[in-house]
This record gives structure tokens, sequence and C-alpha cells, in this order.
């Protein structure tokens, strides 16, 4: 027997049949509306193995292997140091999947990469123009702030200090959709936060995305229109198997930087690291400070 739930991520609308043994990850399920109009449908079951395809793969790496007819995809999906695959995701029209998952791996489940990996996410999100960005989202004053970085670099403790000295809310650690919402460019949740384990379903108006790298030093400096480009690409999840998916993140990526400004802070971790980039992207609070000096 199945369990039937309702989604949203943003104006993705979706119905999920799953398994009664299935437990969707807490941070999946904040996603959960109890009402909408949905755009699609998603069922899985069960499969005591999952068999490869007979069909030519136009991709093959270690953790997915994607089959496409030019309209719809297959999915093998499996983990990066892991052999063999726990899941098979295939598009049976315009508007449903079917996800085969293996018996084996109902306890990876848990985890909310593996869960959200089952149903090609990305893949509805470019045909809403919409992007997932590799970063920390905060909130500053009804204003969101990115900091975005390969991993390690240090996205969650500048979102940390700045919640510590500043006061803002971290949304989520590790990731954001990204979309226009009225013609503005806005932060949206996502069903992920990686370790942060800070997940909420919110949207707030974009202010600024701020590119780290280690220092000894704080600087701050804004990027040029085609530096911004290079960094945010990479940090993007983008299917480089799909030349349609490739030519629209980047136009979406160009009309972004082109309405949010994007800076490259170099930072260590203290708060002289939250005073370099405040004064920067909002000088008129160093205004209000020379104004009150005696």
């Amino acid at each position: 027997m199945n369990k039937t739930k309702l989604f949203q991520v943003g104006d993705f609308c979706f119905f999920l049949s799953y398994p009664t043994e299935i437990i969707p990850p807490d941070n999946f399920m904040t996603f959960a509306v109890s009402q909408g109009k949905a755009s699609y449908f998603y069922t899985i079951s069960l499969s005591c193995s999952i068999q490869r395809p007979d069909k030519s793969a136009i991709a093959n790496r270690e953790d997915i292997v994607i089959y496409s007819n030019q309209e719809f995809e297959w999915r093998l999906i499996g983990s990066k140091g892991r052999k063999g695959f726990y899941a098979l995701y295939r598009e049976n029209g315009n508007n449903c999947a079917k996800i085969q998952l293996s018996e084996e791996k109902i306890q990876d489940i848990h985890f909310d990469t593996v869960f959200a990996s089952l149903f090609a996410l990305e893949r509805h999100m470019i045909k809403r123009d919409s992007l997932i960005l590799h970063c920390a989202y905060t909130v500053y004053k009804g204003k969101a702030i990115l900091f975005s970085a390969p991993s390690g670099i240090g996205k969650s403790t500048q979102a940390e200090l700045w919640k510590q000295y500043r006061g803002s809310r971290i949304v989520n650690g590790d990731r954001a959709l990204l979309r226009k919402i009225d013609g503005v460019w806005s932060a949206c949740g996502w069903p992920v936060c990686g370790s942060s384990d800070i997940c909420e379903s919110e949207d707030t108006p974009l202010y600024t995305i701020v590119m780290l790298r280690q220092g000894e030093t704080n600087y701050i400096e804004r990027l040029s229109p085609i530096q911004a480009f290079t960094q945010l690409y990479a940090q993007t999840t983008i299917n480089q198997w799909n030349p349609a998916f490739v030519q629209r993140a980047m136009e979406l990526i160009e009309d972004l930087i082109g309405q949010v400004p994007v800076y490259q802070l170099t930072c260590n971790m203290t708060e002289d690291a939250v005073k370099c980039l405040e004064q920067a992207i909002f000088p008129e609070a160093n205004t209000v400070e020379d104004d009150i000096e005696p």
C-alpha cells in the first residue's frame, strides 16, 4: 500500500506516491503542502535489484547514467565511491515518472541528498526558469544574502558569523533555489541542506551573492560580469549532457548577474569578515555610523 503526499518546491507542485516502508527526510517534508494544483506525478516502487536499461547511454558517470530519447530521460542513480545503483528514474510521459528503489537502500533514504536525487528536480526547475545554487542562504533585514563557494571554503561559517554578529537568519546552509517572482530575482528554499541541517521553505528577494575565498585578511571586490558568470556557473547544478538545459542556464545566469550584484570576499573567520562585507553592500550603514561619531 502506498502513501500519497503533495509537495511544492518553488512553483513546481507535484504528487508523490511511495510505499509505507519509506519515510521521507524531515527536510523534504518541510515542502509538503495541504493544497495545490500538481503538474507532475512521481511513483516510487521497491525492487530487489536495479537493472541497467537496454538502451544506449548519453552520459555515463560513476554516480549516474543517463538515457534519453530527446524528449524523456531515464536515470540510473548511484553514489560516488560505491558500486552499483540504488534507483532507476523513468519518465513515462510529459507529467509523470516512475522510480524503482532498491530494497537494500531504504535505510539510506533518510539522507536528504539521497532522497532528493530520485526526482531529477533540477530538470524540472530549469523548465520553470529556476536555478539551484550551491550556497548558504541567509536573510538580513528582509533581504537574501547568499554565500557561495566550493565545499570546504566556509559558506556555513560566514553565514554563522552573520547570525552571531548581525542577527541574520539562515534559511538553508547548503542550497538555494533562484527564480524570479514578479520580475524580481528571489532566493527560495530547497529540500536539501547537506550537513548544515538548516532547511526552511521561504522566499526572499535576492540582495547580493558573495563568492568566498579563504585568506588571512579580509578583502572584497565586486566581480565583473564575466568573473561573476564563471564563478556562478561552477556552483550551479547543471545537466551538462543536455544542451537545452545548458543554454537556458547560461541565459538565466546572465540575467541574474545583470540584476543582482556579485562580490568576491577573501576572508578569515572573524567578525572583521562581516564588517568588510557589510561596508561594501550596506554603505548607508557606514554613513550612519560616521554621523554619530563624536
